[in-house]
């Protein structure tokens, strides 16, 4: 009868016994627990300092009332614990309303299934059903999640039928700053740990293309992100990529959608402009190479902006050299949001 408990039988019961505060009850369970490993009645007997007859007693009860019947044969008085089918129904309450508290969360199983936990033992229910505390995601309230869904379809057609010689590359711009940001890391305890800032407001323009395909990065320094910054990114990536059409998958910039530039694509009938969706920077994986470089520079200080600026163009031509880690961030599996 090895194995008879599904996965997440398990679990619950593993939680139901931590939180058992009846002897009887928690023999039952780890009774269930050891026969589910394989163990004998013999075995499990000796284990549990009970004699097999008991054991066997429990197994019949175990097939006559299942995990939901032994987590309900408590102590004669309040029933604390939430069946399979009820657990099931709060997660999902829960994943389409958020509380903050778990309290507020206590007295919603109460009232709803007259069912009494205590803080305790509903964070390790919570636990068990899958849910973490953190932070909520803000999310653009603009966005258009069906916009987004027409854009993935419409960039699976594109991969799929373009030229073996052709390019998509991801398309945004960087701003980092000349200045050190506070940032969390393990501190030993009481103690504090200081580095060093500028008071100045430079910062660097940065004007980036990620082609997923050999993971081909092209980053260049501008005074100012424009439309002659972006025909300078255009005649670089031409230059790089002789034959075959590019395609730009960039964002709703004014300077993207400017006569200037359009004007400008008209002779280069090779480069093509695909605009993302409004209000999703999720789309773009061009801003998971911004992020990747902030957490690699989050604590080096530079006192000369050149060195900075140095230091961060040195820093994308051997990009190379994090081929691994980038490997399986830089992907076209999109992140969804959540709705």
């Amino acid at each position: 009868m090895k194995n008879f408990l599904t996965a997440q039988q398990v679990i619950v019961l593993r939680e139901a016994h931590y939180d058992s505060k009846f002897r009887k009850q928690a023999d039952r369970i780890k009774a269930i627990l050891a026969l589910n490993r394989g163990l004998s009645y013999e075995q499990t007997a000796k284990l549990l300092l009970l004699d097999q007859t008991t054991i066997r007693r429990y197994e019949k009860e175990f097939k006559k009332i299942g995990v939901d019947g032994i987590l309900e044969s408590n102590h004669i008085g309040s029933d604390p614990y939430l069946t399979v089918n009820q657990q099931h129904e709060l997660t999902l309450h829960l994943k389409e309303n958020t509380y903050q508290k778990v309290l507020e969360i206590v007295v919603y199983v109460k009232n709803t299934y007259n069912k009494i936990y205590s803080i305790e033992g509903m964070t390790h229910l919570l636990h068990r059903l899958g849910f973490v505390y953190k932070k909520t995601k803000v999310i653009p309230g603009k966005v258009d999640l069906k916009k987004q869904e027409e854009f993935k379809k419409e960039y699976q057609k594109l991969k799929q039928s373009k030229g073996i010689d052709d390019k998509i590359y991801f398309v945004d711009a960087s701003h980092p700053h000349h200045n050190n940001r506070p940032f969390y890391g393990w501190i030993y305890k009481g103690e504090e740990k200081a580095i060093k800032t500028n008071t100045g407001r430079k910062r660097l323009n940065l004007n980036g293309a990620l082609s997923l395909e050999n993971m081909d990065i092209t980053v260049l320094s501008e005074e100012t992100i424009n439309a002659h910054a972006m025909m300078r990114l255009i005649l670089t990536l031409e230059e790089k990529q002789p034959t075959g059409d590019i395609y730009l998958v960039l964002d709703n910039a004014s300077y993207n959608h400017s006569y200037e530039l359009q004007l400008f694509l008209e002779d280069h009938p090779r480069t093509h402009l695909k605009y993302l969706p409004a209000y999703s920077p999720n789309l773009n994986i061009i801003e998971r190479l911004w992020r990747f470089f902030h957490e690699k520079h989050h604590d080096k200080y530079f006192e000369k902006f050149k060195e900075f600026e140095t230091t961060v163009l040195t820093f994308f031509r051997n990009i190379n050299q994090y081929n691994g880690e980038l490997k399986t961030l830089l992907t076209d599996s999109f992140q969804t949001l959540p709705v």
